[in-house]
């Protein structure tokens, strides 16, 4: 490991009495510009090699507003030549890389949030079964509904975690898909002899759907940021400004499935109930109604099986890579145990922040039941509560798509937009905590109802879309899917906790309850978690790569540039470390080591090709004849970082 501390002429080698030390070659300009290409991109660093975070304000605003216009123009200039040589290309581009990645969790947001819409349509056709007093079914049972399909998610997010970490991402996915598929068939055929044997039944698939659907966090959120990121040694653009906008592209699949699942709810009642959304409600038409709409994702997850068996071969490759840096084969405990010595207080935002997101995710529904109950007194049909959650759901999906669109922007970015929404959601709780008749009165309910709209628009476009991604993201890849459950596991103890809180008090306490998990979740988030707007996911691996050598203090790049630390760790001082000339000449040792690596592999297998089980498909593209020379000529020796913009004496 010693090469790492060759930095330059300044190298303790003394006076050359043998006459054995190598010359300290000097890097020409030329040599300069192309490690400055490679290692120095210019989405991240000015023309004078100032990376972003390290520029006055007015100078940063100046310069991610440039390269996000320049980024923009050319995304939409492919956009176009993609239309023009087929018009379906951009739709068949969308649909592989966004809604595909996504296609789990838009089936788990269709099943999941259907379990709500469907329980005012049971309570109207099995009314002594499902309604207040419950004469022939247990009430014990008929809550844990609930209960018992947030159990089942727990479980999942927190086994599917370990296990994808352990066993791979792709083993994860495909197992994810399956439970899902045997859940729905368990969830599409539910009876019993008694209709208390049938909730029983019901009962048990949720749970069982549950862990399947609890796996599809972790697994999702890893593997679609990992495929993000290109195979090689050295980072992709698309990674540095695309990375969150193609998690949360797969995380608002969540927000169609809601979407899809009451639209064909509304059809499927309209269809099997003549005509009519009003009651009464047969037995025979909720029977219909409940049955087909879990059949018809059933038929998706089944192909979802066989994409992700024959189609998705290549999921767990950054796993497979650092596990063998590593050196490790089964589940790596040695990365755990640092992970929550190094990290821990991250896991407390993303964690925290999440379990409190939960809590506002389910509190929003408070508002729905109170203004419907003003606007139609007297209204004993379900179609207006579900024809309200289908805008609201129209609502969330314009947050999902902003926050896609934003979550990248280092200007705002995660954790502005995390912050922004959890104050957001306080506020627009806190108001009609405190105003409670005066929103609920005929005058004033339509300041109530927008008020739902815009807590549904900020919850999507703040904490719901950045805790799916960071709590994945500020982890190393040998523990993220754990990381990632644990967060989300936490964050489903919130739900549980408002799903059993919510029995036992009215609803104007509720609203005096709700609003401080707002402020709780902005608190955690300012303290405890990094910005990783702009950061190189491969930079982080680098850093983690010391840490697990036990030599964090000899890293000195951008993962502990202050802007991408938390207040916490800057308070410890993880930042003093930051040294941006260190950390270039440190690269180019990693990159002469790769090279070295690269020339022993060709001689063995005698091939011209750079490649192997890591991923190095076009590396080859790195080793410029003015690479190489350097790296030949300074073999063994010191080479001499020049300054940028100096010439090579004699030159």
């Amino acid at each position: 490991m010693d090469e790492y501390r060759d930095y330059g002429p300044a190298a303790p080698h003394g006076p050359d009495m043998a006459g054995t030390h190598n010359p300290i070659h000097q890097m020409t300009q030329n040599e300069r510009q192309i490690f400055d290409y490679l290692l120095k991109p210019d989405d991240s660093y000015n023309e004078a090699g100032v990376y972003w975070g390290d520029m006055p304000l007015a100078q940063q605003v100046k310069f991610v507003i440039k390269g996000d216009s320049k980024e923009s123009r050319r995304e939409l200039s492919n956009i176009w030549a993609m239309f023009k040589k087929d018009p379906m290309s951009p739709f068949a581009y969308y649909f592989k890389n966004m809604v595909l990645p996504g296609a789990g969790l838009g089936l788990e947001g269709y099943v999941l949030f259907s379990i709500g819409n469907l329980k005012p349509l049971f309570e109207g056709s099995f009314s002594s079964c499902w309604k207040k007093p419950h004469s022939i079914c247990n009430a014990t049972w008929l809550a844990a509904v609930e209960y018992m399909e947030i159990s089942g998610i727990i479980v999942g997010q927190i086994l599917v975690g370990i296990l994808g970490d352990w066993l791979g991402r792709r083993w994860g996915l495909i197992q994810d898909a399956a439970i899902m598929f045997i859940g729905l068939i368990m969830l599409t055929a539910a009876w019993g002899v008694t209709q208390n044997g049938w909730v029983i039944c019901y009962v048990w698939s949720l749970f069982f759907y549950g862990i399947g659907v609890g796996g599809e966090y972790p697994m999702t959120a890893t593997s679609g940021m990992e495929n993000a990121v290109g195979s090689g040694k050295v980072s992709t653009k698309d990674d540095r400004l695309h990375r969150g906008r193609k998690v949360t592209s797969a995380f608002l699949m969540q927000g169609w499935g809601q979407f899809f699942n009451q639209v064909l709810l509304i059809l499927l009642l309209l269809i099997f109930h003549h005509g009519s959304g009003n009651p009464p409600y047969s037995k025979v038409a909720a029977q219909w109604t409940y049955r087909v709409s879990f059949a018809i994702p059933a038929v998706g997850t089944l192909w979802l099986v066989y994409y992700r068996t024959f189609k998705m071969r290549a999921a767990g490759k950054q796993l497979a890579a650092a596990k063998k840096k590593s050196k490790v084969t089964g589940y790596d405990t040695e990365s755990l145990k640092l992970t929550f010595t190094y990290f821990g207080p991250r896991m407390i935002a993303t964690a925290g922040a999440w379990f409190a997101n939960d809590v506002f995710f389910y509190g929003n529904k408070l508002f729905q039941s109170e203004f419907i109950s003003v606007i139609l007194p007297d209204n004993t049909s379900i179609m207006p509560g579900w024809l309200y959650n289908l805008i609201n759901v129209g609502v969330s999906l314009v947050g999902y798509y902003l926050a896609s669109f934003l979550i990248d922007n280092k200007l705002y970015g995660r954790k502005r937009m995390q912050m922004v929404g959890f104050l957001m959601d306080f506020i627009l709780f806190i108001i009609p905590a405190f105003n409670f008749s005066y929103y609920k009165s005929t005058a004033h309910v339509r300041e109530f109802q927008t008020m739902y709209f815009l807590s549904s628009f900020f919850n999507q476009f703040g904490p719901n879309a950045v805790t799916f991604l960071v709590a994945a993201e500020v982890y190393p890849t040998p523990i993220r899917a754990t990381a990632h459950g644990v967060s989300a596991a936490t964050g489903k103890l919130g739900a549980l906790t408002a799903s059993v809180l919510y029995n036992y008090i009215d609803t104007q306490t509720k609203f005096y309850v709700v609003p401080w998990f707002g402020l709780m979740g902005m608190l955690v988030t300012l303290l405890f978690l990094p910005d990783t707007t702009g950061l190189d996911l491969k930079e982080q691996e680098r850093r983690w790569q010391f840490i697990r050598a036990g030599r964090e203090s000899d890293y000195h790049g951008v993962a502990v540039h202050p802007k991408h630390l938390s207040w916490w760790e800057r308070w410890r001082g993880v930042g003093r470390f930051y040294d941006p000339d260190l950390d270039y000449a440190q690269k180019i040792e990693d990159l002469r080591t790769d090279w070295e690596a690269g020339l022993a592999r060709r001689a063995e297998e005698k091939a011209g090709d750079w490649d192997d089980d890591e991923g190095g498909e076009g590396e080859d593209s790195l080793w410029s004849s003015d690479v190489s020379t350097f790296f030949e000529k300074t073999k063994g020796g010191s080479p001499m970082l020049l300054p940028k913009g100096e010439k090579e004496p004699g030159g």
